[in-house]
């Protein structure tokens, strides 16, 4: 009896491990939980993040992403310019070295969601299809989370970035 009441306490300690795995691998490249964030009806732009480690022997890049919500997915850094904050897409993709990992993450690198579908509703999953020079291609979901509030909502506020 104790046998099977440890074998249950195992089984139940992984189901939380199971439950929140946000992984999508390749053979050279490990991508860790990519998110998104809801947007507002009438809303052109969203966003995605996510970590992309490179796990191979030699720099990739990220050159590129397709989801069907959206008509087309750019690269894009933000950075602070004279107290200023400002966005600009990186045409060159994004590299990842050899054995490391890079962050897509509210204020600095991430993906623009380029004239949504429609809107990007909290708790749903969105296909994307991330593009490598270096690296097979990955297709990954990325989860709707909750907004937090206060600074969240500032940085998903996309209305005055101008479409090329």
């Amino acid at each position: 009896m104790k046998v099977k009441a440890l074998f249950a306490a195992a089984l139940i300690a992984l189901i939380p491990t199971w439950a929140t795995a946000h992984e999508f691998v390749t053979e050279a490249v490990h991508i860790d939980h990519p998110w998104s964030r809801p947007t507002p009806p009438g809303t052109p732009m969203g966003v995605g993040y996510l970590v992309i480690k490179n796990t191979g022997d030699s720099d990739i890049t990220l050159i590129g992403a397709q989801t069907p919500r959206a008509a087309s997915v750019s690269i894009h850094e933000s950075m602070m310019h004279d107290g200023m904050m400002s966005m600009q897409p990186l045409k060159e993709g994004l590299t990842i070295p050899a054995g490391e990992a890079v962050e897509l993450k509210p204020h600095g690198y991430h993906l623009m969601l380029e004239k949504l579908v429609q809107p990007l509703q909290e708790g749903e999953s969105i296909p994307l299809t991330l593009e490598f020079d270096g690296a097979e291609a990955l297709e990954v979901e990325l989860t709707v989370e909750p907004l937090d509030g206060g600074s969240m909502k500032e940085e998903m506020d996309h209305s005055g970035h101008q479409m090329e």
